[in-house]
């Protein structure tokens, strides 16, 4: 059996198996063996490999880690923990947008904190203007997600408001090229802040607004599977979230 996902690896970044044996420090041949007959590199030569073709390691080679493994590296993912979203200073948010090369994105509902610090937006605008790709998910006001969430926090109809507010305060960057704004109804079990392989999680408590909850301040590791876990989460509502028109 051949590895097909390695051999679409190669193809989608166009990397030849000379160039992957360069890499590597092998012999051609044994790159040949890695994918048509799906022989397992040594660990060394795995994590090399994810590195330079930009995948995890576990999704090259699914059963390649142990659960002790997996774990180690997971843990590894965890840059801090802060007790409460209100607890993570704001030259921490500052420095976490700024550092981002390719892709910044926000999921949440309103996020006001946010949205209502003029230099924080004005960041998002100017990385968006140097390339950076800016997307923010924002709570539809009009669905039952965001109304049961206004209702759990115990401010009713105010969850609402504070989305549509949010979308205004960000009325001044959403004519950027690079920055895209969409409306999603699904229930949020985390707020998302991402930020190229960094992520900031801020998971919901059920009667505590977000500010109360604790943060994750996380940062992929090869063979870590915490950071692909909430990337996958943010993709799979982008995908099913609907265009805010400028």
């Amino acid at each position: 059996m051949a590895n097909e996902r390695l051999r679409a690896a190669l193809l989608e970044r166009g990397v030849s198996i000379g160039d992957l044996a360069a890499a590597t420090a092998v012999d051609p041949k044994t790159v040949e063996r890695w994918i048509t007959q799906a022989r397992r590199p040594y660990r060394k030569h795995r994590y090399v490999i994810a590195t330079f073709l930009q995948v995890d390691e576990t999704y090259l080679w699914p059963d390649a880690l142990t659960p002790e493994q997996v774990t180690a590296a997971g843990e590894s993912e965890i840059i801090h923990v802060y007790p409460h979203r209100w607890a993570v200073p704001r030259d921490i948010w500052g420095r976490f947008f700024t550092e981002a090369k390719q892709d910044i994105g926000l999921l949440l509902y309103s996020g006001m904190f946010l949205a209502e610090d003029a230099g924080m937006v004005k960041l998002l605008g100017d990385k968006a203007a140097g390339g950076v790709r800016v997307r923010i998910l924002l709570g539809d006001p009009s669905s039952p997600q965001v109304a049961q969430r206004g209702a759990d926090e115990g401010i009713g109809e105010a969850m609402a408001a504070k989305a549509r507010n949010a979308l205004v305060l960000y009325q001044p960057i959403r004519d950027i090229d690079g920055v895209e704004i969409r409306q999603h109804g699904t229930i949020l079990y985390n707020s998302i802040y991402r930020a190229d392989d960094q992520f900031l999680i801020n998971p919901h408590v059920y009667g505590q607004p977000a500010a109360n909850a604790p943060v994750l301040h996380l940062k992929k590791v090869i063979g870590g599977d915490m950071v692909s876990t909430y990337a996958a989460s943010f993709e799979k509502v982008w995908d099913q979230a609907t265009p805010v028109e400028s």
